[in-house]
């Protein structure tokens, strides 16, 4: 028999997840999501088949509730929907820095509670997403978790101590990786390149150097090292890059994200 899973939050995210659940093959009869704006609910029911109800009816209707709201948002979220929340519910939480017991100190006793982190790439199904188990947790909840997630990118496992840091890498990773893109494109432009010519070129250089890691699975030094020349212009460029600290400048921004999502569990 399916199981009724209700995306709470219609925004980027929220959506993105409807939209990946819908395409790995979810019938839209088994998809609920909230909204409170008529305009985007209508667009939502017309875009997805999906029943647009409030988190109430989301929570008395659904066997799983995805959180897909703001940090700050969730403790009003969860408020609003405790009352109707049943024990043998699952809740799966996507909030950056709410840990599982903050989530189930809200909410009925016995309540199992996944907190995942997910990243923007899962907008185009490349997403990556790490989860963990709260306390009331096993085997087949974190198997919920992996088969909702695995439609719109790769999921893994992480204890819920190792999820700040996960935050710092995958969470906000794609924001580092686009500031240095924007960097080079730049630099084309600096040097004479058009605008277009110099994006289509980094653009398919990040890309094919993604793929490159991933499919041959080779260390990141081996394969910068097959590029660097002694003496060659990439050596001239990583000798600028180091005299330069960015590999230093890059711990401390992810380190800066780390600390950033503490503070938010704490607030």
């Amino acid at each position: 028999m399916s199981t009724k899973v209700a995306v709470l939050g219609a925004g980027v995210m929220g959506e993105t997840l409807l939209s990946g659940l819908i395409r790995a093959g979810r019938r839209p009869e088994d998809l609920l999501i909230t909204e409170r704006r008529e305009e985007r609910a209508t667009e939502l029911r017309e875009r997805y088949g999906v029943d647009v109800v409030s988190n109430v009816e989301a929570a008395k209707q659904a066997d799983t509730l995805v959180l897909v709201v703001k940090p700050q948002d969730m403790p009003d979220l969860l408020a609003e929907i405790a009352p109707a929340v049943q024990a043998s519910q699952t809740v799966v939480s996507l909030a950056a820095g709410i840990t599982t017991s903050f989530v189930e100190s809200r909410l009925p006793e016995g309540v199992a509670v996944v907190r995942v982190m997910p990243n923007t790439p899962a907008l185009v199904d490349e997403g990556m997403a790490a989860i963990s188990r709260g306390a009331h947790c096993d085997e087949s909840h974190l198997e919920l978790a992996e088969s909702l997630l695995a439609a719109t990118g790769r999921v893994i496992r992480v204890p819920e101590k190792q999820q700040d840091a996960v935050t710092a890498i995958s969470g906000s990773g794609p924001a580092y990786l686009f500031f240095v893109v924007e960097a080079m494109i730049e630099a084309g432009v600096h040097m004479g390149l058009p605008r277009g010519t110099a994006t289509e070129l980094v653009v398919q250089t990040v890309v094919g150097s993604a793929k490159l890691l991933r499919e041959t699975g080779e260390h990141p030094t081996v394969l910068r090292e097959r590029v660097t020349s002694p003496g060659g212009t990439t050596a001239a460029a990583v000798r600028e890059l180091e005299d330069h600290k960015v590999r230093a400048a890059f711990l401390s921004a992810i380190e800066a994200a780390r600390n950033r999502s503490r503070d938010l569990a704490a607030e």
